[in-house]
C-alpha cells in the first residue's frame, strides 16, 4: 500500500475511532471508576474484537450484512439492546469510596469489550468502509488488509488511551456521592444516546 493511500486510510480510521461512540463512552466510564490500568483489559478486548471483525469482513462475511437487510436489522436490534443494558449498568453503578474495607467492584471484563464490537454497527461500518475503500485488488489484497489491520490497531491504541486518560482525570476530579451519581447518570445517558446513532 502506497504511503499516500495509507495516510488517507489512517485519517478515515482516526475520525471513526476518536469520535464519541459506545466504545469511547464505556472506556471513559471505566477509567473514571477503576483508573487507567484497570481499564486496559477492556481496551484490549475492544481492539481484539475490532481485529476479528476486520478479518471477518476481509474474508467476505461483511458482505452478507449489506446483501441481507434482515441481518443488518437484527444486528441493529441486538446492538441497541446491548448498549441499553450497558448504559443501565453505568447509570446505576454504586458509589464506592476507595478507602473502604469491602472489595472493589470489577471493571468491565476483557471479553465484553470484544463482544461489544460484534454488536456495534459503528464498528461494522468502520471495518466495511476500510476494506471497501482502501483494500487493493489481486495479489495486493492480503497485504492491504494487513495494512488496514495495522492502521486500525494504531488508531485504537491512541484514541482508546485518550478516552481512558479523559476518564481517569474525571475520576480524580469527582468528589462525593452526588458528583459520582450525576457522572454515572450522564455517562449512562450518553451511552444510551449512542443507540440513536445506530438508527439514524
Amino acid at each position: 500500500m502506497e504511503l499516500g493511500l495509507f495516510l488517507s486510510m489512517l485519517g478515515f480510521l482516526w475520525v471513526a475511532a476518536i469520535t464519541p461512540g459506545p466504545n469511547n463512552m464505556l472506556l471513559t466510564a471505566s477509567a473514571a471508576h477503576f483508573g487507567f490500568w484497570r481499564s486496559m483489559p477492556l481496551m484490549l478486548g475492544i481492539m481484539l474484537g475490532m481485529q476479528c471483525m476486520l478479518l471477518l469482513v476481509a474474508c467476505g462475511v461483511g458482505s452478507l450484512i449489506t446483501l441481507y437487510p434482515a441481518l443488518h436489522f437484527t444486528l441493529k436490534v441486538a446492538g441497541s439492546l446491548y448498549l441499553l443494558w450497558l448504559s443501565w449498568k453505568i447509570a446505576t453503578a454504586v458509589y464506592e469510596k476507595l478507602d473502604t474495607d469491602s472489595a472493589a467492584p470489577r471493571p468491565v471484563p476483557f471479553y465484553q469489550g470484544g463482544l461489544l464490537q460484534f454488536l456495534n454497527p459503528k464498528a461494522w461500518l468502520m471495518a466495511l468502509g476500510a476494506v471497501a475503500s482502501f483494500s487493493l485488488a489481486g495479489e495486493a489484497y492480503a497485504g492491504s488488509v494487513i495494512a488496514i489491520s495495522i492502521g486500525i490497531a494504531a488508531v485504537n491504541i491512541v484514541s482508546g488511551a485518550i478516552w481512558l486518560v479523559f476518564g481517569t482525570v474525571i475520576g480524580r476530579l469527582l468528589k462525593g456521592r452526588r458528583a459520582w451519581t450525576l457522572f454515572n447518570l450522564a455517562m449512562g445517558l450518553l451511552t444510551a444516546a449512542c443507540v440513536l446513532l445506530i438508527w439514524r
